[in-house]
C-alpha cells in the first residue's frame, strides 16, 4: 500500500483568525466623598487650619493666595488657597471634640497630615491676659469623645514639631504667646452658678489653676489623640477672649487675627524645614 500525501489546504482555505480587541483603558480610580466634610482626596495638600466657626474659615482664607470656596457641608466649610506656593486649606470643625474627630478623620482619608487649629479660649492663669495667644502643647482630656478612642492614660499632646513652629512664628510676629497644657471640656456652660455639681466642678478649677493649665477649650483633645494614633501632625494656637479663673469666661474677642497670622507663619516654617530651606 501506498500512504496517501497530505495535501496543503490552499491559503483561502484557511479559517481567518478574528482580530484581537484593543485592550481597553484601566478605569480611573474613584475617588470618594467623604461623608461629613464632602470632600475628596485632590481637593486639598497636607497642611490644613482649623477653625471651629464656619464663618471664620473665609477670614483665615482671605490670608491665602487665590483662596475659593469648595466645600460647606453642615458645620464643615472648606476654603483652599497657596501660602507662598504652598497648598492650603482650611476647615471649619464646628464646636467641640465630637464634630472636630470627624473632621480629623475624613481630612486623613483626604490626604491631609499635618493640621493647625486656630480658636479662642479662656485663661486660667492671672498671667495670661486677654488678647493673648496660648500655644497647646497638651489637653487635660475632660470630655468624652477621646475615652471612645483610648484609655484616660493615653495623653493628648500636641505634635513637638508643630508646636515649635507656632511658637517661632509668634516671636517672628512680635506676639505675647504662651506654651502649656490647656483644658479641654465638653460643656461650655458648666461655669453657671445653678449647675447642680457646681461644687464638684469648682474643685477641679482649683486643681487645674493649681497645676498651672494656662487655658480652657473644647476640641484640643480630640485633635490631639486623633492625629496622633493616625499618625498626623497636630497644633493649636488659640487667642484668649476670657478670664475664667474670674469667672469671666468671654469679655472680648481679640486676638483672632494674631492667631490666624502664627498658624500661617507656622506653616511657612514647617515647609521649609521639611523642605531642608
Amino acid at each position: 500500500m501506498t500512504a496517501k500525501k497530505a495535501t496543503k489546504k490552499p491559503a483561502a482555505a484557511k479559517a481567518a483568525k478574528p482580530a484581537k480587541k484593543a485592550a481597553k483603558p484601566a478605569p480611573k480610580p474613584v475617588e470618594e466623598m467623604q461623608y461629613h466634610i464632602h470632600l475628596r482626596p485632590s481637593d486639598i495638600g497636607r497642611y490644613v487650619i482649623l477653625p471651629g466657626d464656619p464663618g471664620r474659615v473665609p477670614k483665615i482664607a482671605a490670608h491665602f493666595d487665590n483662596p475659593r470656596e469648595i466645600a460647606f457641608n453642615r458645620e464643615y466649610r472648606t476654603f483652599v488657597g497657596t501660602v507662598d506656593g504652598i497648598k492650603v486649606a482650611c476647615t471649619s470643625t464646628g464646636i467641640g471634640c465630637p464634630s472636630t474627630a470627624i473632621a480629623v478623620e475624613e481630612l486623613v482619608k483626604c490626604g491631609a497630615d499635618t493640621f493647625i487649629r486656630v480658636g479662642t479660649c479662656g485663661a486660667l492663669q492671672p498671667e495670661v491676659g486677654v488678647g493673648d495667644l496660648c500655644i497647646t502643647t497638651g489637653a487635660v482630656r475632660e470630655e468624652g469623645t477621646t475615652r471612645q478612642y483610648v484609655p484616660l492614660s493615653y495623653p493628648a499632646v500636641a505634635d513637638l514639631d508643630v508646636t515649635l513652629a507656632l511658637r517661632q512664628a509668634a516671636q517672628n510676629l512680635g506676639l505675647v504667646a504662651h506654651a502649656g497644657i490647656g483644658h479641654c471640656k465638653d460643656a461650655f456652660y458648666i461655669e453657671d452658678k445653678d449647675t447642680p455639681i457646681r461644687e464638684e466642678i469648682e474643685a477641679k478649677w482649683n486643681a487645674w489653676y493649681r497645676s498651672n493649665v494656662i487655658s480652657t477649650s473644647m476640641e484640643s483633645a480630640a485633635l490631639f489623640v486623633v492625629s496622633s494614633i493616625r499618625r498626623a501632625h497636630a497644633g493649636e494656637v488659640l487667642s484668649v477672649i476670657g478670664l475664667t479663673y474670674a469667672d469671666a469666661p468671654i469679655m472680648k474677642v481679640v486676638g483672632v487675627d494674631d492667631a490666624i497670622r502664627t498658624a500661617i507663619e507656622a506653616i511657612r516654617i514647617l515647609d521649609r524645614q521639611r523642605k531642608g530651606r
